[in-house]
């Protein structure tokens, strides 16, 4: 973790997958039933490299890559039904090591919070009752909803408006680099989680870097 000053947060926004919920091996079975479906030969390499982007984003590029005929609208609508059916029939999801005392400390703190995510909204509804976690969040946005998708700041941004704080108060937690490109752009304080899938992301942009959710704990713990 380095020395960057976090003072002067006053709120937290989390991103969903890989942050909150080790969900990317989820999306990532989903979508590569899809790339089959569609006679696609993505790499692995290719496949992270769409992390924290929403799924149209993703879904154009692919199209455009390697010149789908299907409208993309199509592809992503039957993306969404896919992924709500996969996460619909798991029993349960469980939450990131260390992330339930963390988010009892800042709640303890009186600090509010909110998820902003590249999931489609009927995903992230899913996920939080799943988990239990939606009593944290006063918030719950998603680039869909907001009509960009990261890297662009918009989603954030959104988030901050929601929650009554201005950009440069709220400290966001990401693992992507589409995701933290976004918050540095939404002139954020950004935190690096280095959970599953992050040794393939560009975290170098992020104000600091853990590896654990303890490390933030102290963080925290500085804050008024």
């Amino acid at each position: 973790m380095n020395a960057a000053n976090p003072q002067g947060i006053k709120a937290i926004i989390f991103d969903m997958d890989g942050v909150l919920v080790d969900s990317e091996p989820h999306h990532i079975k989903v979508e590569k039933k899809l790339f089959k479906q569609f006679g696609l030969n993505i790499t692995r390499e290719e496949h992270l490299s769409y992390m924290g982007k929403a799924s149209i984003l993703m879904w154009e590029e692919i199209k455009n890559r390697y010149l789908l005929p299907h409208p993309v609208e199509s592809i992503v609508k039957l993306s969404d039904i896919e992924s709500g059916k996969y996460f619909s029939s798991l029993k349960s999801i469980e939450t990131t090591p260390g992330l339930i005392s963390l988010l009892d400390l800042a709640r303890n703190k009186s600090i509010p919070m909110a998820v902003a995510s590249s999931s489609p909204p009927e995903v992230i509804e899913i996920i939080m009752d799943k988990t239990g976690l939606r009593k944290y969040f006063r918030h719950i946005t998603s680039s869909h909803i907001v009509g960009k998708s990261k890297p662009e700041p918009d989603v954030f941004l959104h988030a901050a408006k929601l929650l009554g704080v201005k950009p440069e108060e709220c400290m966001v937690i990401e693992d992507s680099t589409n995701g933290i490109k976004a918050a540095k752009l939404a002139n954020m304080f950004c935190v690096a989680y280095s959970g599953t899938g992050a040794e393939f992301q560009d975290q170098g942009k992020a104000d600091i870097f853990i590896h654990e959710y303890s490390q933030l704990e102290e963080v925290l713990n500085t804050l008024a």
